[in-house]
């Protein structure tokens, strides 16, 4: 199983849906708030949330589900 994790911010309303995507289809995944690190801050700031699987970015903004579960298989 990949590793994933969700780049965040609170109040981003785009993150919680991003999260509560990833759950629907049941995976696990690392939340972090990239407004607790100023280098993650700067690299994700105007682009929460972005979703990466074993360290490879696949999604900004929204998840493409379609794209997402050719990924899962």
């Amino acid at each position: 199983m990949s590793q994933i994790v969700l780049y965040t911010r609170q109040g981003c309303h785009l993150c919680e849906v991003a999260a509560d995507v990833l759950k629907r289809h049941n995976l696990s995944f690392e939340s972090i708030d990239v407004d607790a690190d100023p280098e993650l801050r700067e690299r994700y700031n105007e682009c929460v949330p972005v979703v990466t699987f074993d360290g490879k970015e696949r999604f900004r903004g929204r998840i493409d589900e379609r794209l997402l579960r050719r990924l899962l298989k």
